[in-house]
């Protein structure tokens, strides 16, 4: 795979907004901006269209507030998003419409947006021209496309092959959030005793994600190995409970443990991300004092967050805490 940076996105025909649909091919072209989008208020960097557009049925919520909250909650987001490759999930209707999955930069994007070209190996070598995240504009331009997840790379752009987190998704089968943090606590304790300072957010949906910041010095492939090591040997400590199936019916009951964001070009939930759910959850870091099977996870929402920002902010060391991972694989080797 190579790798070029470029300075501006390049131009795409208009996918049809359908649930089950494929990103399209992509023609090449110039960057430009909606010709229906019409400022709403002075303090965003961008043109907003259909502002009143009902994203939440049920709550009334707007696509301007989803905007303002990103606008709001930029300063804590752009530390998960800065130097990043950018996965798109496009719900141009919200609750109300499906959605599409796209990682072509959009040409309806602001005029040199950050974006990074990956050229893929294969008979095609064709190339993927993905949105880098890190400034206001840019996430406000997602967001009045639809984009209400941040799905984001655990490596920088300016380095693909070295990430800066390791990351598991606890994803209940039961659906129960109780089940997820169960599993979480779990594996905080295989951590503690490899050594390893985790930090975890709730997923905005049903799941528990657990995040590790590590030193940018672990090939991907390495780093996933170290992930699905682990999680094997967890769901063989706890089979009832915990599982590594890639059947979903050979789940069961059992909450998954899901390695697999940690591969290369992988994505995975932001923190604070909006998810496509019922109340409009974010997705939100926790404390591990606060992971509890009775923690309703949507109790951290579109509504209300301002309160969670105006607390102390339990993951304001993440990126000060980056920990070397050979030790850890060594460690995890001998138990």
């Amino acid at each position: 795979m190579k790798t070029k940076q470029t300075k501006s996105p390049k131009s795409q025909k208009s996918p049809r907004p359908t649930k089950n649909a494929k990103p399209a091919n992509i023609a090449r072209g110039k960057t430009r901006t909606p010709a229906e989008a019409t400022p709403t208020s002075s303090k965003f960097p961008i043109a907003v269209s259909n502002p009143t557009k009902i994203f939440w049925p049920e709550e009334g919520y707007t696509k301007l507030q989803l905007i303002e909250f990103y606008a709001d909650i930029f300063p804590k987001l752009q530390p998960y998003v800065k130097d990043r490759i950018l996965s798109l999930e496009r719900c141009p209707d919200g609750m109300r419409g499906g959605c599409f999955y796209q990682k072509e930069a959009p040409s309806t994007m602001p005029p040199g947006t950050p974006t990074k070209e990956i050229a893929h190996v294969g008979k095609s070598a064709k190339s993927t021209n993905y949105v880098v995240g890190g400034s206001l504009a840019t996430q406000l331009a997602l967001a009045n496309l639809g984009c209400i997840a941040v799905h984001v790379s655990g490596s920088r752009a300016s380095s693909l092959r070295k990430p800066d987190w390791v990351c598991f998704d606890m994803d209940p089968q039961s659906g129960k959030f109780s089940d997820a943090a169960r599993a979480g606590l779990r594996l905080k304790e295989v951590l503690d005793t490899l050594k390893l300072e985790s930090f975890p957010k709730t997923s905005g949906s049903r799941g528990l994600h657990v995040f590790i910041p590590i030193k940018p010095d672990t090939d991907v492939n390495e780093v996933l190995s170290f992930a699905e090591s682990l999680v094997a040997r967890l769901a063989a400590q706890f089979p009832k409970d915990l599982t590594v199936e890639h059947s979903i019916a050979a789940r069961k009951q059992r909450v998954y443990l899901d390695p697999y964001r940690n591969g290369f070009g992988q994505t995975v939930v932001a923190p604070y991300s909006v998810r496509r759910r019922p109340k409009a959850p974010f997705s939100t870091p926790l404390a591990w004092s606060e992971v509890s099977p009775a923690l309703d996870p949507s109790e951290f929402n579109l509504g209300n967050y301002a309160k969670r920002l105006s607390g102390a902010d339990p993951w304001q060391d993440f990126f000060r805490n980056r920990q070397p991972l050979s030790a850890a694989i060594n460690a995890l080797k001998k138990i």
